[in-house]
């Protein structure tokens, strides 16, 4: 079982930058892929980035390559995702999420975040 809870999100102007936490509880997480996805009004949950547990592999959606970064801290039970050059597009409610295998697909994960909102204003 693992519980996770997200933090960091808040308001900002375009172009500028924050760092969503993803706190992980059990024992387990070291071994779980982590996955950034978001959801804005009115449209589908998607992913935005995800992450082995071994971080030897990161994948990112096309519309946030070259401006997001994923990454965890193993021994902190933490992963992190840092976010730069923020466009009002953006704009949604983030979820970090945990499985065992993890996968592009919301699907892919069993454990889920409450989520923390980003807005970014133009």
């Amino acid at each position: 079982q693992v519980q996770l809870v997200e933090s960091g999100g808040g308001s900002v102007q375009a172009g500028g930058s924050l760092t969503l936490s993803c706190a992980a509880s059990g024992r387990t997480f070291t071994s779980y892929a982590v996955g950034w996805f978001r959801q804005a009004p009115g449209k589908e949950r998607e992913i935005v980035a995800a992450i082995t547990w071994s971080s030897n592999y990161t994948y990112y959606a096309d519309s946030v390559k070259g401006r997001f970064t994923i990454s965890r801290n193993n021994a902190k039970n933490t992963g992190y995702l840092q976010m730069n050059s923020l466009k009002p597009e953006d704009t949604a409610v983030y979820y970090c999420a945990a499985d065992p295998s993890g996968g592009p697909g919301s699907h892919d994960y069993d454990y889920w975040g409450q989520g923390t909102q980003v807005t970014v204003s133009s």
